[in-house]
């Protein structure tokens, strides 16, 4: 094992140290709270019509969803951990899949103007 691999192996582990029990359930509870948000909005708001489901609600679903997702990439599997160059590795295609499906919407909003008129 040669110098740099020993000292990703031992920044991973101590990394892997700071994963302790009470952070994993201050997560839990972080996700548990915006799952609540996500239902006091639907059921609570949406549902009883204080609220109209428009763009709007949609798009906080979406972000809401996102920073879950977030909070379960990084801790449960560990990606807060890993190197700046593995997470761009990451990132990219991510943002170029989005990106592809963002242009697929418009596209079919596009076509379906003209298919249904």
């Amino acid at each position: 094992m040669t110098t740099d691999e020993q000292i990703e192996a031992h920044r991973y582990a101590h990394a892997e140290a700071d994963m302790t029990k009470s952070k994993i359930w201050k997560v839990f509870f972080y996700l548990l709270g915006l799952t609540a948000i996500e239902f006091i909005i639907a059921l609570g708001f949406v549902e009883t019509g204080l609220i109209e489901k428009g763009i709007t609600v949609i798009v906080v679903y979406i972000l809401l969803t996102l920073v879950k997702a977030f909070y379960i990439v990084a801790y449960f599997m560990h990606l807060k951990f890993e190197t700046k160059g593995f997470k761009v590795m990451l990132a990219i295609p991510l943002i170029l899949l989005i990106y592809m499906i963002i242009l697929v919407f418009i596209e079919g909003h596009y076509v379906g103007m003209f298919l249904y008129k």
